[in-house]
């Protein structure tokens, strides 16, 4: 059964984080903005710390009060641990001007934080309403949208935009997906009451750890504000394969093989069912086409090493509804010229990084006993989200520097 076809200024198809700030952007326009979400707020979502350079993208949304206010983890930096070496980034100690504080959030409550905000700016939010057709042919995409209880309904809007994040629905309906260059990789995690003794972790960063024996796998520890942290692993599928047993299991089994992470996390109570993901990075042949856009992870996602994926998706948001702006300011827009290029350029930033550490040679780097000062405020920069800061030459010639570094390191 279906009803008679709706209309609407701006259709997004997802509430997350990306959709959420480009409807409090497009808000503050005056533009009519509904959001279809296919899941019931809040809901289980893993990208837990932010960077400093997203909180500008929120404070722009009208979204900051919202945000401060709901008592989330503090966060200044990164740390990184490798077979008991330990390096950190202060981001209000940085190249680029902006932000150098940010938050650690379980997304939960985060994204339900955003997606109420936009619904005060006006934006209607509908959720448990899943898009299962999309046309883009015509002057005005049309998508059909199924709701709880099965029925279907269209909707007509004058510009679409797609902030599904992994569940990357006009990629899929519209078959733009394209294989990322990266390897194939999984992640298996959990949230754990963590128990952390004072004084042995810096609940203001986030903490990368090495594997004692393979460079190229990782944990993430976050923390949060309640006494609990979000805890993960990333390796090769072949690696992740080799561990058998519950999800649970196999995260505590590759846990206890590092000696620093396993003693900080020697009380910890692990109450909360781990899960995996695999395969998760991802890439399009277009982030636009007629009358809709691609934002956020829906379009390109990388690697979580540097927690860049809510940066990008914000900063896609901005874009986008800029674009959408001057549109209605009768500008002509180009938008592979306004949106795409500009959003990749920043993508493009953090591949460079993403695929040295991979390589090992950003490890080295971090982890030299004789690094510049200046230096280290410019990747610091990197690493707080600043990777469209082309005055930062490590956001301009990011392989090149990188390349140089590597040969002062030795």
């Amino acid at each position: 059964m279906s009803t008679p076809t709706e209309h609407t200024d701006i259709l997004i198809i997802g509430a997350g984080p990306a959709g959420a700030v480009a409807a409090g952007l497009l808000r503050k326009q005056g533009r009519q903005v509904l959001i279809v979400e296919r899941e019931q707020f809040p809901r289980f979502s893993i990208g837990e710390s932010l960077l400093p350079q997203s909180m500008e993208y929120i404070e722009a949304a009208g979204m900051l009060r919202d945000v401060v206010e709901a008592g989330f983890q503090y966060k200044n930096g990164a740390a990184f641990a490798c077979n008991g070496q330990y390096t950190d980034f202060d981001f209000r100690d940085k190249f680029s001007e902006g932000w150098g504080s940010t938050y650690q959030v379980q997304r939960a409550a985060f994204d339900k934080v955003l997606a109420d905000a936009a619904e005060k700016a006006g934006a209607e939010v509908r959720y448990r309403h899943e898009v299962v057709e999309a046309d883009v042919t015509g002057e005005r995409p049309r998508v059909t949208v199924r709701d709880a209880e099965g029925l279907t309904r269209t909707i007509e809007a004058g510009f679409l935009l797609d902030a599904s994040g992994f569940g990357r629905i006009l990629p899929r309906l519209l078959k733009l997906e394209t294989p990322s260059n990266f390897p194939v990789r999984g992640a298996i995690f959990t949230h754990i009451e963590d128990h952390i003794p004072l004084g042995t972790f810096d609940r203001h960063k986030i903490r990368v750890t090495v594997h004692p024996k393979f460079p190229d796998v990782w944990y993430w520890t976050i923390p949060f504000s309640n006494g609990r942290c979000s805890l993960g692993v990333v390796a090769h599928n072949e690696f992740l394969s080799q561990y058998t047993g519950t999800e649970t299991e196999r995260l505590r089994a590759i846990v206890a093989e590092d000696p620093g992470l396993s003693a900080l996390l020697a009380n910890a109570v692990w109450d909360t069912p781990a899960r995996q993901i695999v395969g998760y990075a991802a890439n399009v042949k277009s982030l636009w086409g007629n009358r809709f856009a691609l934002l956020g992870n829906a379009g390109e996602f990388l690697d979580p090493v540097f927690s860049s994926g809510v940066t990008i998706a914000f900063k896609s948001a901005s874009l986008a509804s800029d674009c959408l702006r001057r549109e209605a300011a009768g500008d002509t827009v180009d938008w592979q010229r306004d949106y795409a290029e500009p959003l990749k350029a920043g993508v493009d930033t953090f591949r460079a990084y993403v695929e040295a550490w991979y390589a090992g040679d950003f490890q080295k780097i971090i982890f030299h006993k004789d690094s510049s000062p200046e230096v280290h405020r410019m990747i610091s920069s990197i690493l707080a989200g600043y990777a469209w800061d082309t005055k930062n030459p490590f956001v301009a010639e990011p392989k090149r520097r990188l390349a140089v570094l590597m040969e002062l390191c030795g």
